[in-house]
């Protein structure tokens, strides 16, 4: 009995058989229940008790590895996964195998932070990540010198497609390079994306093709190149489609995305207005944006060196598609025989344009078959039923001819053959091919889908399980066999026995008369008691059976002919060779060249017994759809086998594409038969790693201790035995056979990280040598370089000083001689002031002699005038009676006061002016103002000595009349008297212009005395 205490964590019995982790927890009432990890409560009682059984720690939290889980069951492995998808962490490793369970949301743990973080790291270093296994295969590549390889498995929604598209962006980003081919490679997944995915109920990006990418590198590790190899394209989902499915996204990303006026010419609607796109009822895909994505894709094509031909050539052969989809066919009857003719319609109008055909031969095509016989000719017309199945098969036939031409088009873009190189290319392989399917109606497709899953199935139960067990055995290592679910004998019924299942088909499909219903009853013959084949109940029925590795799958029989043969009829043929469309021309190249035409329905073949032999061997060499998938996968399987491989485990949580939903018993289904059980007990027990003794040495030599073991003496086993007892912790499991050393995964991350330190500390020993020589031979470089240059440092120091004093003379000389040069000039100068000192004062006192003796002159002739003036007015005086001189006087006054009057208006008229405008004279006075008002020699300024003032000094003597003797009148004189008037009246009366009385103070121009 278990002792439970509240925050325990247990296992209980669940529904579905396997136990389900469970906390206990207390109630209100303080009882303990049991809360499980769907959040459903179990009550403890004596009955459940029992039942109940203590948790790991490990399985608690979870691990990274569920090599580590302590409860190394299913129940463990199970809570391991939810517990880390509840949290988050989608992916959990299982030894060098990672699991991946799809979050179905976008997660930013893919960022450049994340491939800077996982680069160049070993395994198990850091979390579980899609990037940590790529690097390992870019890693071990380089290391090892051999090619990788990478199987990502799963069912369809498992997340295949997107973890193939993260291992390419994160080799091409540590590659280095950052080229255009590069670029070319990721862009080459939206162009086959959008020709081979649809929306399906269980994956709206489901990849209804196969294909395996191989990325070349250089030795230095750069990416030079991919090639892509494609298997087995849906071809019937162009014309047919499951509810709530969609056809292939290009028809829809052309519809939404494509210009008006291109839809135009193409007579293109939307997508509800075509049968080939409704059939399931959808046309819409939510979280899709088809403007978005056609945008990617267009830019994609020319990236990957799709010219605007090219693209408009595909355009025009899909919308041919989508138009034949909608042709009708109505019945009649044609001699008494049922026939079928062409509605004519606009559709049909676009197909021949399309397809640049004649619209009678196009016609005469879909409704009507040619047949030869050995004799004759024949003519039969088709009924509306054959009609609408050749219709479809010709569509099936250009669309996958299309695919195909894509799938080359991008190769030779991106695919680059080394030529005239001795080494040997190394390369990546991702496979990325379709989940194993069971659908509620499965058919021809889903055969071959899980018919290649079983081989993959058996690719990694061969690699993990039966070579490595096979190993142990050869080197004699002590090892307890495990056992394993083993799916050889399901191939074995599939494709290996004499008379295997898809060898029928593929004899049932060369008889012209072979059926659904015979090759259904010869299966049954055969396999029906094997225990692998279920036959169906009764006669009637068309279903089988087939035990699966996933389970049992039931197939329905109706159309598995018709589709392997996978034929097109002469006249679909002939048809291609009349069209003009280069495109469809390329892509049924092959058909046209080879001239081997195949009829759609080989029991319409009219023939006499004698050819029916003839006819049969021919058909024989036909190969059917069968034989060309087997013969690919074939050699894909061994491409693979000479591959070191690494696997990605793709688990899908639920079937409604929901995150954060987890069904246990879909992820319980897909862990049983992907043998993730045996292969975590395998992986625990055994030893994934294995050197040979010489790889082992070679590689982790540096490891090794010398005064421990001298691999000159002992043997390389010794050596290898020594290496590992020293780095690995005692008591660690490794194994020494034969020929080979096998360590776990964590031993050889150990020696991995111990090699680098140690590589690290030699290198830096290395270092430390290269450095000290390299510095001392820098140094006496250096100084012998150093010598040189103080010679000429010194030389040139020396050189610079002597110029320096020499300039220093030359300016001392030029300042003694500029000195000399001043003193001269300056008593040159002096002696010429002197000179013209005393020149200035003979010339000055001459001028005043002479302006004085001119002054004289002057003075003299005005006092003569005045004294005659004066003489003549006495004379006058005389005979003039008192009243007369009293008029005289009195009229002199008035003409005074008239005078002052006219004086008086005519200053205020200038001072009025004066303060309005300024005068040419004032601006001269304003200007020249700073002039003294003594001006030098020759020019005006204040009168000589006794001409201050010539009219303050008339005196004018009153003389009584009475006095005066009696003379006779003398007669009148014209002459105005001058003495009644001022010197400034005169001027005021006969000066012109602006001229005043004052003095001029403006300077006169002078010669200078000395030249």
């Amino acid at each position: 009995m278990v002792h439970l205490s509240k925050g325990d964590f247990v296992w209980v019995e669940s529904s579905d058989g396997v136990p389900i982790g469970a906390e206990v927890k207390l109630t209100d009432t303080g009882q303990l229940q049991l809360i499980d990890d769907e959040g459903k409560e179990h009550k403890i009682n004596k009955k459940t008790e029992g039942t109940i059984k203590p948790m790991h720690p490990t399985s608690v939290k979870g691990v990274d590895d569920m090599i580590r889980l302590g409860d190394l069951n299913e129940a463990g492995l199970l809570r391991n996964l939810l517990v880390r998808h509840k949290e988050g962490h989608i992916y959990t490793y299982t030894g060098s195998i990672l699991v991946a369970v799809n979050p179905y949301q976008l997660l930013p743990i893919y960022t450049t932070d994340y491939v800077h973080m996982y680069t160049d790291r070993r395994l198990g270093e850091l979390p579980p990540h899609v990037f940590a296994i790529a690097d390992s295969c870019f890693f071990n590549m380089r290391r090892n010198r051999k090619n990788q390889c990478c199987v990502i498995s799963g069912e369809s929604g498992a997340g295949k497609t997107e973890s193939t598209k993260l291992m390419l962006q994160f080799l091409a980003a540590v590659s280095g390079q950052h080229s255009w081919i590069e670029q070319q490679i990721l862009e080459a997944n939206p162009i086959l994306e959008a020709f081979g995915n649809a929306k399906t109920i269980r994956n709206d990006n489901s990849s209804r093709f196969g294909k395996y990418i191989d990325i070349n590198f250089t030795p230095g590790g750069a990416i030079e190149g991919a090639r892509v190899e494609q298997y087995l394209l849906e071809k019937s989902r162009v014309c047919r489609q499951a509810p709530e499915e969609r056809n292939y996204h290009i028809f829809y990303y052309m519809l939404m995305g494509m210009q008006a006026e291109q839809k135009k010419i193409l007579s293109l609607g939307s997508a509800a207005e075509y049968n080939y796109l409704t059939m399931g009822n959808c046309t819409s895909c939510e979280g899709r944006d088809d403007v978005t994505e056609y945008a990617h894709f267009r830019s994609a094509l020319k990236i990957l060196m799709f010219t605007e031909n090219d693209s408009w050539e595909i355009s025009k052969l899909l919308a041919a598609i989508l138009h034949l989809g909608n042709v009708k066919f109505e019945g009649t009857i044609v001699n008494n025989l049922e026939a079928c003719k062409v509605n004519k319609s606009s559709h049909f109008n676009m197909v021949c344009q399309l397809l640049e055909v004649a619209p009678k031969q196009l016609e005469n095509s879909l409704t009507q078959r040619f047949f030869t016989t050995a004799r004759d000719s024949v003519t039969k017309s088709l009924t509306s039923a054959q009609a609408v199945d050749g219709r479809d098969a010709f569509v099936k036939a250009i669309y996958g001819r299309l695919f195909i031409w894509v799938v080359d088009k991008i190769n030779a873009a991106i695919y680059k053959k080394a030529e005239g190189s001795d080494e040997v290319q190394q390369s990546i392989g991702l496979l990325d091919i379709f989940g194993f399917e069971n659908f509620k109606k499965n058919s021809f497709e889903q055969l071959c889908i899980n018919y290649a899953n079983e081989q993959l199935q058996q690719f990694f139960v061969k690699h993990v399980f039966k070579l490595e067990q096979e190993e142990y055995t050869r080197e004699n290592i002590v090892w307890k066999h495990i056992d394993y679910q083993d799916n050889q004998h399901t191939l074995d019924v599939l494709a290996n026995k004499p008379m295997n299942m898809l060898s029928l088909i593929d004899e049932e499909s060369n008889f012209p008369k072979g059926t659904d219903t015979t090759m259904l009853h010869k299966m049954n013959q055969v396999h029906g008691k094997g225990g692998i084949y279920i036959p169906p109940k009764n006669n009637y029925e068309t279903e089988f059976g087939i035990k699966h590795f996933a389970g049992e799958v039931y197939y329905d029989s109706k159309g598995f002919l018709e589709k392997n043969r996978d034929t097109l009829s002469t006249d679909l043929i002939e048809l291609v060779k009349t069209s003009t469309n280069k495109l469809l021309k390329q892509a049924f190249q092959n058909q046209l060249t080879t001239g081997t035409v195949k009829s759609i329905n080989p029991r319409m073949v009219i023939t006499t017994s004698s050819s029916l032999r003839q006819t049969s061997d021919a058909k024989k060499q036909v190969p059917t759809l069968t034989g060309q998938f087997r013969k690919s996968l074939e050699s894909l399987m061994k491409t693979l086998t000479v591959c070191q491989p690494y696997f990605i485990r793709c688990i899908k949580p639920n079937d409604f594409k929901k995150p954060m939903l987890f069904d246990r018993e879909l992820c319980m289904r897909q862990l049983r038969y992907s043998g993730m059980m045996e292969t975590i007990r395998i992986r625990k027990a055994g030893y994934p790693v294995r050197y040979t003794f010489d790889e082992f040495l070679g590689r982790y030599r540096v490891l090794l201790k010398t005064s421990l073991c001298d691999p000159k003496k002992e043997s390389k086993e010794k050596c290898c035995e020594s290496i590992c007892k020293t780095v690995l912790a005692k008591g660690e499991d490794w194994k020494t056979g034969k020929t080979k050393i096998f360590l776990k995964d964590s031993h050889d991350t150990m020696l991995e990280v111990e090699r680098m330190k140690e590589l690290n500390v030699k290198a830096l020993i290395i270092q430390k040598v290269l450095k000290g020589y390299k510095h001392r031979r820098q140094f006496l470089r250096q100084k012998a370089a150093a010598l040189v240059i103080q010679k000429y440092w010194r030389g040139h120091k020396g050189r610079k000083l002597y110029r320096t004093v020499q300039h220093g003379y030359a300016r001392l000389q030029a300042q003694v001689r500029s000195r000399q040069l001043h003193f001269h000039y300056q008593k040159k100068r002096h002696a010429a002031l002197v000179l013209q000192t005393e020149l200035r004062g003979y010339l000055a006192r001459k001028e005043w002699k002479r302006k004085r003796n001119a002054v004289i002159l002057l003075q003299a002739q005005t006092r003569g005038v005045l004294a005659r003036k004066a003489l003549k007015k006495m004379k006058r005086d005389m005979y003039l009676s008192a009243k007369q001189k009293e008029e005289e006087r009195q009229a002199n006054l008035e003409r005074q006061k008239k005078l002052e009057e006219v004086l008086r208006q005519k200053k205020e008229d200038e001072d009025k002016a004066k303060t309005e405008s300024i005068t040419d004279q004032e601006m001269v006075d304003s200007i020249f103002d700073f002039l003294p008002p003594i001006m030098v020699g020759g020019q005006e300024g204040q009168a000589p000595v006794g001409f201050e003032n010539l009219e303050g000094r008339r005196i004018i003597e009153e003389i009584d009349i009475d006095d005066l003797p009696m003379e006779e009148e003398l007669p009148k004189e014209d002459d105005d008297d001058l003495d009644e008037y001022s010197f400034s009246k005169f001027a005021s009366m006969y000066f012109q212009g602006a001229a005043s009385p004052s003095h001029i103070r403006q300077r006169l121009r002078t010669a200078p005395a000395l030249p």
